[in-house]
């Protein structure tokens, strides 16, 4: 294989990668990427089993071919490099990378290891807006636990409706929801699946700067998401994801409103003198005010007043302060809610005024 490419088109795409391949693993191809280079492109895999990218970009190739690199070692040196056109080429003695007067050679491992990875195309594709799964995944990924025992729980699930899509996530002590209208597509059937954290991460990399609708498609086994040219490919979680509509309470009658700017800069103040270990913070309701309090026999204790509209009767509630500033910095709206029914079930928040999201977060009270 023998090709030249310019180094910022190369640089884009080998960052894409670099998400993807664990630097440490079991399985040394693993931390490869296969490149294979044909007409006037090269086409590139990267995979760690559980979730995988292609991608191609714009080459001059004298000898097509295939072979693996090292991901992470490659991009190191593509990124350290001038902005000129690169020289890669496959000899004897490993692969060389040239650019300018700069030279290199690398060692492969033989593409016959990499793995075989499924193709898409074979199931019904869905049109997707990725403006509105970009908010989706932001929006929820923070939620997912990284190591439950409950697999099922590493991931969030993905409901697909003929006329709304759903994404939601939850670690046993908080759930987020959100819910987007879309187009309705043509003989569409409701499909769930549950994505990988991992791979959440890796699509809200892809959706950053991608405009109009992606293509996706649930096979057997695997998710295919298609972006701006990009396909990320997706085992999904074997297992029944709790059944989070019984989650969301229906009777929380007590209602406060809060600016959300004011409210994110009361609990990270107050949190800072927080217990370290439970991170909790009190709300002390009362007519007209919400109190947002912490104490710690270490560290001292702190309080804020917010002035609210509300004249119920007194509560206090505690809560995870980073539970409620991931929320706040999730949403965008100048106003957020509360809701509570007593000190011990679930609480909801959720942002105030219309923004084309139907976004839920529930939340655990503390006992402290």
């Amino acid at each position: 294989m023998e090709l030249v490419v310019r180094k910022n088109d190369l640089l884009r795409e080998l960052q894409l990668f670099q998400g993807i391949v664990e630097r440490k693993n079991t399985i040394p191809i693993l931390a490869n990427v296969l490149m294979e280079a044909k007409g006037d492109q090269v086409r590139f895999l990267a995979t760690d089993l559980e979730v995988a990218l292609r991608s191609t970009c714009s080459a001059t190739v004298s000898k097509p071919g295939s072979l693996t690199l090292p991901a992470k070692k490659l991009y190191e040196i593509v990124k350290s490099l001038p902005d000129t056109d690169i020289r890669i080429a496959e000899d004897k003695n490993g692969v060389k990378v040239a650019a300018d007067r700069f030279d290199s050679r690398l060692q492969t491992l033989p593409k016959e290891d990499f793995p075989t990875l499924p193709d898409g195309g074979t199931h019904p594709i869905a049109m997707l807006p990725s403006a509105s799964l970009k908010e989706m995944v932001a929006k929820t990924q923070f939620a997912i636990t990284g190591e439950d025992t409950r697999y099922f729980l590493n991931g969030a699930q993905f409901v697909l409706k003929s006329d709304s899509m759903s994404l939601v996530a939850t670690d046993g002590h908080r759930l987020a929801l959100v819910t987007v209208k879309r187009e309705a597509g043509k003989g569409e059937e409701e499909s769930k699946a549950i994505l990988p954290k991992k791979t959440l991460g890796e699509l809200g990399r892809l959706l950053g700067d991608a405009d109009g609708d992606i293509s996706y498609e649930r096979g057997e086994n695997h998710m295919f998401f298609n972006v701006a040219g990009r396909t990320l490919i997706s085992r999904m979680i074997d297992g029944q994801f709790p059944a989070y509509e019984r989650v969301i309470p229906k009777g929380n009658d007590k209602h406060i409103e809060f600016e959300r700017d004011r409210l994110t800069n009361a609990v990270k103040r107050v949190a800072l003198l927080s217990n370290e270990r439970s991170r909790a913070v009190k709300f002390q309701i009362d007519k007209g005010k919400v109190d947002v309090t912490s104490s710690s026999p270490e560290l001292g204790e702190a309080h804020e007043t917010l002035p609210v509209d509300y004249s119920g009767s007194s509560m206090h509630i505690c809560f995870n302060a980073q539970y409620v500033l991931d929320f706040l910095s999730a949403v965008t709206s100048d106003v957020v809610a509360l809701e509570l029914k007593d000190e011990v079930s679930q609480a909801v928040m959720a942002p105030v005024g219309a923004d084309g999201y139907d976004y839920t977060y529930v939340i655990m009270p503390m006992r402290v």
